[in-house]
């Protein structure tokens, strides 16, 4: 019997000294400088600015931003491995390239960063969608050019596309040619994001046509109650020339569902596993998403006061990202 209490008390000894002693720390690893892209719109720079505090303040790394934008970055990407995360890259507006990227394997995809995916299309606001319930679908735009003239070009349509650089551009540019709108409209180039966003807030604050390329989850699009054009199902043989600038017949189809991955080197996993567990953990709920955006776009807030708001108020959906000690050494420094 007393050696029988002998061994249940070595037991748990030795149960104790291994609860006593704590779990290895979440670090950077040997993650050196790990780079982030910062691309030009609100979501995407406030997902930057999210995983930099995560990463510099929870795991101690050297978290740097870089400019980026989808088409540019994917293509870094694939060919110098930089940089080294890109949170919310359109897989599905740089198809072509991503698919070259997943057949060298020097970059993956961590995580979807959208819960629902990404939505893109073309928008008209929805007092234009009940004025004129003739337009519902992006083959109707053709023969109604008129009501989307400008006045300084009252010969034609004017459809704004996506700002240079982003993989929309060319799908826009291909989609406009796939359905012939060439005859009756120009495709204008707003030039950024932000002046995008600009030209679809001075049309609707005054109740003026509108017609463009848009995404989501996004503050625009519910803050100004934006309605999607209809498009045919879509086609992944299609939508994959669409993707190319060098589409020799574009063909009119739908935008899937948008695969928005957080794209990751290869290198990092390799460096900091630890940085690439909770990147692999990187996801946000559109409705969620939506709202933050809406409130940083109301109150003016920089991608870099959206990210503080967010880890602030959205606790209980970053937290479930990472570690119990890398969630509390990231509160300590709000």
């Amino acid at each position: 019997m007393k050696h029988k209490l002998t061994l249940a008390a070595a037991a748990l000894a030795v149960a104790g000294l291994t609860q006593a002693q704590p779990a290895q720390a979440a670090d950077c690893g040997a993650g050196g400088t790990v780079t982030i892209a910062e691309m030009t719109w609100l979501s995407s720079a406030t997902l930057a600015h999210l995983a930099q505090r995560i990463m510099a303040d929870g795991y101690g790394c050297d978290a740097q931003l870089v400019p980026g934008d989808t088409v540019p970055t994917a293509t870094s990407m694939l060919t110098r491995g930089q940089p080294d995360v890109a949170p919310e890259l359109w897989v599905s507006t740089a198809q072509a390239i991503w698919d070259q990227i997943k057949e060298k394997g020097n970059v993956y995809k961590a995580s979807d960063i959208f819960a629902d995916g990404g939505i893109e299309g073309w928008w008209i606001p929805d007092y234009l969608a009940a004025e004129h319930p003739e337009i519902k679908s992006v083959e109707d735009l053709k023969a109604n050019w008129a009501v989307f003239a400008e006045p300084a070009n009252p010969g034609q349509g004017r459809l704004y596309g996506c700002p240079p650089g982003w993989g929309c551009e060319i799908i826009t540019n291909n989609l406009f040619k796939a359905i012939g709108l060439g005859e009756t409209f120009e495709l204008f180039s707003p030039g950024s994001g932000e002046n995008l966003k600009a030209s679809i807030g001075r049309a609707v604050t005054r109740n003026k046509p509108f017609v463009g390329y848009y995404w989501g989850p996004s503050d625009v699009i519910g803050k100004y109650n934006l309605v999607r054009l209809d498009m045919p199902a879509f086609d992944a043989d299609k939508f994959l020339c669409l993707t190319d600038a060098n589409c020799a017949d574009p063909q009119l189809t739908g935008w899937a569902v948008g695969e928005v991955a957080v794209a990751v080197a290869t290198s990092l996993k390799e460096r900091s596993p630890d940085v690439a567990k909770f990147l692999g953990h990187l996801q946000v709920p559109n409705k969620d998403f939506s709202a933050l955006l809406a409130h940083a776009e109301d109150n003016r807030l920089t991608p870099e006061e959206t990210a503080v708001y967010f880890l602030k108020n959205y606790d209980a959906i970053w937290s479930a990202w990472v570690p119990a000690d890398v969630a509390e050494r990231v509160r300590a420094n709000l």
